[in-house]
């Protein structure tokens, strides 16, 4: 496998989670859209990387790789990669939280819809920037 065809793995398998949000947000599940969310970004920042011959370190938020190596991206692409980045900067803060919880936070509490719409928006940023960034070359 090379990692063109992983990085085209990683942008599918983001683009799978993109469908799914909306439905966990019809059904109330807002602490999942978040969740899912990061983990769409996670995918779609990582299959960015590897496009371009990066191997992405093992932690969740790489924005700051991409901008950091932003002149291999189109400039198309890299005009928002800053966006990108603080997408996936606020939605990692997000990543714990969402799932576990913690004593004094209940994620099923402490998510509403415009906790959801926000993520949401994010990760459709993130994943069209990814996927134009998987066409341009």
């Amino acid at each position: 496998m090379t990692s063109t065809s992983l990085a085209r793995s990683y942008l599918e398998k983001a683009r799978l989670r993109l469908e799914v949000l909306e439905l966990l947000r019809e059904r109330g599940g807002y602490s999942d859209v978040v969740r899912e969310a990061q983990e769409l970004v996670e995918l779609a920042t990582k299959a960015m990387l590897r496009h371009v011959g990066i191997e992405p370190p093992k932690w969740h938020d790489v924005g700051s790789i991409l901008v950091e190596h932003a002149e291999r991206f189109s400039p198309g692409v890299r005009a928002k990669l800053v966006a990108v980045a603080s997408a996936s900067r606020d939605l990692r803060k997000e990543r714990e939280f969402s799932f576990y919880g913690d004593e004094d936070l209940i994620p099923t509490e402490q998510y509403g819809p415009a906790d959801a719409d926000a993520a949401i928006d994010k990760a459709r940023l993130v994943f069209t920037v990814a996927e134009q960034a998987l066409t341009d070359s």
